[in-house]
């Protein structure tokens, strides 16, 4: 299970994102960004996180830690703006803690160049969990200590919105036209040869068991938290063996892949 901590002191909201999530700090004395659940885009937000951000760290891609994070609704009562004082107040109890990183930058193509082989996998684990918000308008990647992190993933795995779909889900392919590492010359074949054997039911399953039974409860057409869990498992494991073969990546021209990640230097070629 996720690490438990709880919100001493809610510092501002992060207006980046689309659920208004907030920076706080809690009582291990490290600053967290949260996520509510009282959010618009409701709990299934918070478990897409936790499984896919969980997933991605187990195979090796760098994710800021996640905690759930309690939540007493009386620490917004000074905060000034009603919206944020609305959600503090509808979201008591667990949320979602993600670590913050300070002085992190966002990811932008024309000052950091991925690799090939990088690029690859992270186009190749968006494709597993069919997140559609990695994009160049919306990348939802940092750069922090000079590496690649991959931040946001509450928009993955649509199908959870309804479950009668998520066996066709499991055979679809993934839209990467506008994926932010396209341009990099994602090496897929790569990426499915070494990431694909290790996405396997245990490794799925550890991922699940990492989210609250409180946003599992209740979900229609299953008897418990587990059942819900065992759907994640069964989708994901499903889809991880052959997605790499519906990949659409752009037509045409590719400019050079890059050779290494890393800042691009003046008069540096790829």
């Amino acid at each position: 299970m996720l690490t438990e901590v709880t919100a001493t002191r809610y510092v501002t909201p992060l207006r980046e994102g689309g659920s208004l999530p907030g920076l706080v700090e809690a009582d291990d004395l490290v600053s967290y960004v949260m996520k509510f659940s009282g959010a618009g885009q409701g709990r299934k937000t918070l478990v897409a996180e936790v499984i896919c951000g969980q997933v991605a760290r187990r195979l090796g891609f760098r994710v800021p830690e996640l905690v759930a994070l309690d939540l007493e609704p009386v620490i917004g009562l000074g905060e000034p703006d009603p919206e944020v004082q609305g959600l503090l107040k509808s979201s008591g109890g667990t949320n979602l803690g993600m670590r913050f990183l300070p002085r992190a930058l966002g990811f932008d193509p024309l000052a950091y160049t991925v690799g090939a082989q990088e690029a690859g996998r992270v186009v190749w684990f968006d494709a597993l969990i069919n997140n559609v918000d990695r994009s160049w308008r919306n990348p939802n990647m940092l750069v922090h200590g000079g590496d690649l992190w991959l931040i946001d993933h509450g928009a993955s795995m649509i199908w959870h919105h309804n479950w009668r779909t998520a066996p066709a889900w499991a055979a679809k392919p993934y839209d990467a036209t506008d994926h932010a590492l396209a341009p990099f010359g994602p090496d897929i074949a790569a990426a499915a040869a070494e990431l694909a054997p290790r996405v396997t039911e245990e490794l799925l399953a550890r991922a699940a068991a990492d989210v609250p039974d409180g946003w599992l409860t209740d979900e229609p057409g299953f008897t418990s938290p587990d059942a819900v869990r065992r759907a994640y498992v069964e989708t994901l494991a499903e889809r991880a063996a052959t997605v790499h073969e519906r990949i659409e990546l752009p037509a045409g021209d590719v400019a050079p892949a890059a050779r290494t990640t890393g800042w691009v230097t003046q008069g540096a070629s790829q």
